[in-house]
């Protein structure tokens, strides 16, 4: 068995799982978001929360393990400039990503309860996590788009 096959295999498929996942939830998300129907809101934000759990977070772990490793066997030098760049967007994103775990959690939450209280409206609190959410989620997602050339091109950039 070739172990850097293996994992490079692993770690493209956990890398489609992870920006898939991400783009897919928040796709449904942003427009369960626009019907303004509390059920249909409560039942995705509540996916999504599980998504994250299930499908992104161990993507996410596993993302830097397998690429520094493939990195290392693979001989690149961990002054590549693609490669500090790529580190550079993957933490940009991880950053947004972070607080964007917990709005959709206190999303979901405050939907399911709007839901089951038979709420008219969302509060007011739910939109402005909402828009949180969603800023935070444009740059994610650029940074991961940018990350996925780098990793397929490497290009020189500057020297190293």
């Amino acid at each position: 068995m070739n172990w850097y096959l293996t994992i490079k295999a692993l770690h493209i498929m956990s890398s489609v799982l992870l920006v898939g996942t991400g783009f897919g939830t928040a796709f449904y998300l942003f427009f369960a978001n626009r019907t303004g129907s509390i059920p249909a809101i409560a039942a995705v934000s509540r996916l999504v929360v599980r998504a994250d759990l299930w499908f992104t977070t161990p993507a996410v772990i596993f993302q830097p393990l397998s690429g520094l490793w493939l990195a290392h066997m693979a001989g690149w030098s961990w002054t590549a400039p693609w490669l500090g760049l790529s580190i550079g967007l993957y933490l940009l994103a991880g950053a947004c990503w972070l607080p964007v775990v917990w709005l959709q959690y206190e999303m979901a939450r405050m939907a399911g309860a709007a839901h089951a209280g038979g709420a008219a409206a969302l509060p007011a609190r739910y939109w402005r996590f909402a828009r949180w959410w969603e800023m935070l989620g444009y740059p994610a997602f650029l940074a991961m788009v940018a990350v996925y050339f780098l990793m397929v091109l490497k290009p020189a950039l500057w020297a190293a």
